[in-house]
């Protein structure tokens, strides 16, 4: 953890005012969560694995500095596409300045574009294709039905995709998830990529049950008995990368107990923080402040806040590095 005690005292000598000082705060409260016995939730938009997140997250759910996810079904996937297909990623540094027609040249190479990284179709996503149909149909035909994470732990622990790793292992956050058995939640999964490829299988009849992949009200379901057990034991913060369903999904089960279940003794999430760089604006999600949470009873008056208002490239790894250090 050397690099991690020497990050740890750079950010508190050099991160002094504004949204540095927010990092530092936010990095502080998880700390203190954690010291007390608490546990953190981690929510992921975007496209963080792609962005190699895995690099840190990885390590700090080895360490149990997290201790449940919830992501994009593209996170839960592109982790297992960089491990597979890495040394095949082409990157776009001048990415601004592509025509319509450069980009249609990196379609005509099969290369789907992630801001400035492009994934590589026939090395990533059609070699995970083939593996996890075989698994979609063995469950289909045994009558067995799996949450989409579960199908890509039952991968990742056979083994079958060893040959093919192009990076460290340990540099992937689903390989220490699986390892962990960490409890994801994948609101959405339909709209990823994956998701798309079970749609067209399920269309062709090869897959005969469309609901041998679990649901996302299933999903929130479980969350729910997960945040039950949980939040009765301990306090349970929520650190939040990016907005949108990623976030919104499962913060949303507190107010959903204790609204609609009207179960009494549901407590709030007692930590929030959330990088992001969506300005706040009318309407959206993404760009509410925490205090609007309150109204929802998702947090409480009392509740530890924090916004970074940043690119979470950046920050994450940051925070994460805080964290991981020696006190």
């Amino acid at each position: 953890m050397k690099h991690a005690n020497a990050v740890k005292q750079f950010i508190k000598h050099h991160y002094r005012h504004f949204n540095s000082a927010a990092l530092v705060d936010a990095a502080e409260g998880y700390n203190k969560l954690l010291h007390k016995g608490g546990k953190m939730f981690v929510a992921m938009a975007g496209a963080m694995s792609t962005a190699e997140l895995g690099l840190s997250l990885a390590e700090m759910i080895r360490q149990d500095k997290i201790h449940a996810i919830s992501c994009t079904g593209a996170n839960l996937e592109e982790d297992v596409y960089n491990l597979v297909a890495h040394d095949h990623y082409v990157r776009i540094p001048n990415y601004r300045d592509l025509s319509p027609e450069d980009e249609h040249e990196l379609l005509s190479r099969q290369l789907n574009r992630v801001t400035d990284t492009c994934i590589p179709e026939e090395e990533a996503i059609r070699r995970i294709e083939d593996v996890i149909l075989d698994e979609w149909s063995q469950a289909d035909q045994k009558g067995e039905r799996y949450f989409p994470h579960e199908f890509l732990y039952r991968i990742l622990r056979s083994g079958r995709l060893e040959k093919e790793y192009q990076i460290d292992p340990r540099d992937s956050w689903m390989m220490a998830a699986s390892e962990k058995n960490l409890p994801i939640f994948v609101p959405g999964w339909e709209d990823s990529t994956t998701g798309n490829i079970y749609a067209s299988h399920c269309l062709k009849g090869n897959i005969r049950n469309v609901h041998t992949v679990r649901s996302g009200i299933e999903y929130m379901m479980a969350l729910s008995q997960w945040y039950s057990a949980e939040a009765k034991q301990q306090p349970v913060g929520f650190f939040q990368i990016g907005g949108g369903i990623a976030g919104d999904f499962p913060i949303c089960v507190v107010p959903m107990m204790r609204q609609d279940l009207e179960f009494e003794d549901v407590p709030l999430w007692s930590y929030f923080c959330q990088i992001s760089d969506s300005t706040t604006s009318y309407g959206s999600y993404s760009g509410a402040v925490p205090n609007e949470k309150i109204t929802w009873e998702k947090i409480g008056i009392g509740t530890p806040q924090y916004v970074i208002e940043s690119d979470a490239t950046i920050v994450a790894p940051l925070i994460f590095a805080y964290v991981l250090a020696e006190d």
